[in-house]
């Protein structure tokens, strides 16, 4: 069975779709694809790709309720081409969005369902995630932890000559088992998913959020956006951006 996995964010790099399809290959069997949808030329490469594949698993980020308007372009043009090729693939689609609650991504899987019906192409269903962003910083957290862990086993071996500090490997497992809490609902549900995308049936529409309460979620994000908006311009976008120079 050939599966094909498109990363539709519009990011280049250290995106939370590309991490939720990096946790369902690892569940997923048979032969697995991975794409990545940007531009006009990705969609050439990918519709190329969907001969002899029996499923796609679509990783997408919730814009404005909605498909982001490079995907819609391109699912355009695969409807065409699946009629023309006369294609029956199974559809699947993972979406992960900024809020809290994972229900909000359910415009979106309507338009991946709306679609399919359209296409001719078979509903698998899919995942809606809430929290997308910060459950993305948790991997990075993970390998900060985990060098972290290595820098204490060099200082130990260096220091003492034991190359397993107790409270290194105590700490380590804490915070690796904190962050794997956080993941919970998020692994259940695309392992579960897993399980359809084998058999090539629907799994329905499930929806999950990052495992932390709303109040302390709404905190930690209003904090990450405003850094993330003082060093990318955001809020304060005319005090920091280039200024053009002006005509004397």
């Amino acid at each position: 069975m050939k599966t094909i996995f498109i990363n539709c964010s519009p990011k280049k790099k250290f995106c939370a779709s590309s991490y939720f399809l990096f946790l369902e290959r690892l569940f997923a069997g048979g032969q697995k694809v991975t794409e990545k949808l940007r531009t006009p030329a990705d969609g050439d490469r990918i519709l190329e790709q969907l001969q002899g594949a029996q499923a796609v698993v679509f990783g997408v980020p919730l814009y404005v309720d909605g498909v982001p308007s490079h995907v819609l372009r391109f699912m355009e043009r695969m409807e065409a081409f699946c009629r023309e090729s006369d294609l029956h693939l199974s559809i699947y689609v993972i979406s992960n969005n900024g809020f809290i609650e994972g229900k909000q991504n359910e415009p979106l899987m309507q338009i991946f369902e709306n679609f399919c019906a359209r296409a001719g192409l078979s509903w698998g269903g899919g995942v809606g995630i809430g929290g997308g962003v910060m459950l993305n910083v948790t991997r990075i957290l993970f390998v900060v932890q985990f060098a972290l862990l290595l820098l204490n086993i060099v200082l130990s071996a260096a220091n003492t000559g034991n190359f397993f500090p107790e409270s290194a490997w105590i700490n380590f497992g804490e915070n690796a088992a904190l962050l794997l809490f956080f993941n919970l609902g998020v692994l259940f549900y695309l392992c579960r998913m897993s399980f359809f995308l084998r058999k090539g049936t629907c799994s329905g529409k499930k929806y999950t959020r990052i495992l932390v309460p709303s109040f302390v979620f709404i905190l930690f994000a209003d904090i990450f956006f405003i850094i993330i908006s003082v060093f990318e311009g955001g809020i304060f976008r005319g005090w920091l951006a280039r200024k053009a120079p002006e005509n004397s």
